[in-house]
C-alpha cells in the first residue's frame, strides 16, 4: 500500500516504545524477520494489513530523553539483541524522535509525576486545555506527515486506579467535567479523549483507565472510531490463560494459585508504588475466576529488583485437588525480556485497529481480546477461545 498512516505512542521514549521503534525500523529495512508478530500469521494474509513502510511514528513523552538514547540504553542494559541493530536503525530513530512532543500529566500519582520534566510537573491548566494540546499535536502530526489515519497506542507507565463512582456514564456529562479544576480523569483518559475526538483509533496497552469507562466508549461510538484494550498480555498472564482452562476441562479443583513477579525496568520501578501496583494486580488477578467458574485463593506479588532490568521472572505455584481428593502441585517459571515480548504486539494491534478503522468498524473491538489481560467488552479469558474470536473476525473479512 502507498498510503501513510501514523502510529502515535504515549510514552514514546520508554523501553517498549524504543523496541517498537527499533523493530519497525528493522522491519522496514528488511533487517529482521516477523517472528513474534501475530498479524503475520498466514490466516491474516488476505486482510492486506498495512505494510511496514507505510507506518510513520510520533508520540508524546513526559521525560527529558530521546528515542535514540532510549534504544541504545535498552540494548546495552538488556543485551536482548545485537548493538548493530540499533546502529542500523539510528537514522530512522532520529527521524521518529523529531516527531515526539512534550506530554501531559493529570492524576498520575507521585511515582509517575517524579519522572516528568519541570514544565510538565508545573502545568496547572484544566483537563480540557490539556486535551486541546494533545489534539493540536495530533492534528499537526497528521497534517505535516500527510497521513490518512492515525492510531494512538498508550504505552505510558501504569497510573493509580480511578474511583469509577466519580465518573458520569454519559459523554455529555464527562465532557463538562473537563472544565472542573478537580477533574478526576488521569492522563491516559485525556489522551484517549483527544484521540477519539479527532476520529483516531485508540489502543490502551496498560492497566490505566484510558477509555475504559462508559462515557468515553460513547464518544468512540459517536465519532465512529475503533478502540481496544486493556493491559497487554505478554508473559505470566498469557501462560495462566492457557493453563487455567486445562484445569477446568479436566475438572481439577484449583485450591490456590500464587504468582510472584520480579523485574527491574521503569515499569517495575513505577509499580513499586503501592497505588500504581494496585491497578496492575487487579488486571492480572481477574482471569482465574472467569475461566474456572469459581474463585480459588490467589496471591500476586510484583517486586522491583533493579538488577534484573527488562528481564522479568515469574514463578507460579498451583495447588489443586484431583480424583479422591488427592492434592497435587504444578509450578512453572517464566523468564522473558518484557519489552521484546510487548513490542510486536503493539505493532500487531496497530495493524488490526488501523484495518478496522479503514473499513468502518467502530467502538470496542472485542475480537482483539487475546492481546489483553483485561479485554474491553469481553469476559472470555481462555487464550484459545480468544484467538478463535480473532480468527473468526478475519475469516469474515474480505481483502483490502
Amino acid at each position: 500500500m502507498s498510503q501513510r498512516v501514523g502510529l502515535w505512542l504515549i510514552g514514546a521514549q520508554g523501553g517498549v516504545a524504543s523496541v517498537v521503534a527499533t523493530g519497525l525500523a528493522a522491519l522496514q529495512a528488511g533487517a529482521t524477520d516477523d517472528i513474534g508478530l501475530v498479524s503475520c500469521l498466514p490466516e491474516f494474509d488476505h486482510l492486506r494489513l498495512l505494510d511496514w513502510n507505510s507506518m510513520v511514528v510520533g508520540g508524546h513523552e513526559i521525560r527529558s530523553t530521546s528515542l535514540p538514547e532510549a534504544a541504545r540504553q535498552f540494548q546495552q542494559s538488556s543485551r536482548a539483541f545485537d548493538a548493530s541493530l540499533v546502529d542500523q536503525s539510528m537514522s530512522a530513530l532520529r527521524e521518529m524522535d523529531s516527531r515526539i512532543r512534550p506530554g501531559i500529566l493529570a492524576n498520575a500519582g507521585p511515582a509517575i509525576t517524579a519522572l516528568a520534566n519541570e514544565s510538565i510537573k508545573n502545568d496547572c491548566r484544566t483537563a480540557r486545555e490539556k486535551v486541546e494540546q494533545v489534539e493540536a499535536d495530533l492534528a499537526e502530526f497528521a497534517k505535516s506527515q500527510e497521513l490518512e489515519r492515525v492510531v494512538i497506542v498508550n504505552l505510558a507507565s501504569t497510573e493509580p486506579p480511578v474511583d469509577a463512582a466519580r465518573l458520569p456514564v454519559s459523554w455529555k456529562a464527562l465532557d463538562a467535567m473537563l472544565d472542573d479544576p478537580d477533574c478526576p480523569l488521569p492522563s491516559s483518559s485525556l489522551y484517549a479523549i483527544a484521540a477519539l475526538s479527532l476520529g483516531h483509533g485508540w489502543v490502551n496497552f496498560t492497566p490505566s483507565l484510558g477509555a475504559s469507562c462508559e462515557a468515553i466508549t460513547e464518544l468512540a461510538l459517536l465519532k465512529k472510531v475503533p478502540l481496544a484494550g486493556r493491559d497487554g498480555k505478554t508473559g505470566e498472564t498469557l501462560i495462566k490463560s492457557v493453563l487455567a482452562p486445562a484445569f477446568a476441562i479436566r475438572n481439577l479443583r484449583v485450591m490456590s494459585w500464587v504468582g510472584h513477579n520480579i523485574f527491574g525496568n521503569l515499569d517495575g520501578e513505577i509499580l513499586d508504588d503501592p497505588a500504581n501496583k494496585q491497578s496492575k494486580v487487579a488486571s492480572k488477578d481477574r482471569l482465574l475466576a472467569e475461566i474456572l467458574g469459581y474463585r480459588p485463593q490467589s496471591h500476586i506479588s510484583i517486586e522491583y529488583i533493579a538488577s534484573l532490568g527488562d528481564w522479568k521472572t515469574a514463578w507460579d505455584h498451583i495447588h489443586f485437588r484431583g480424583f479422591l481428593g488427592t492434592p497435587m502441585v504444578m509450578q512453572f517459571t517464566w523468564q522473558g525480556c518484557d519489552s521484546i515480548l510487548a513490542a510486536p504486539l503493539v505493532l500487531d494491534l496497530f495493524r488490526f485497529v488501523e484495518r478496522a478503522g479503514r473499513t468502518g468498524e467502530s467502538g470496542v473491538l472485542g475480537w482483539l481480546a487475546c492481546f489483553f489481560k483485561a479485554p474491553e467488552g469481553v469476559s472470555e479469558n481462555n487464550l484459545t477461545l480468544q484467538f478463535e474470536m480473532l480468527r473468526r473476525w478475519a475469516a469474515t473479512r474480505a481483502g483490502g
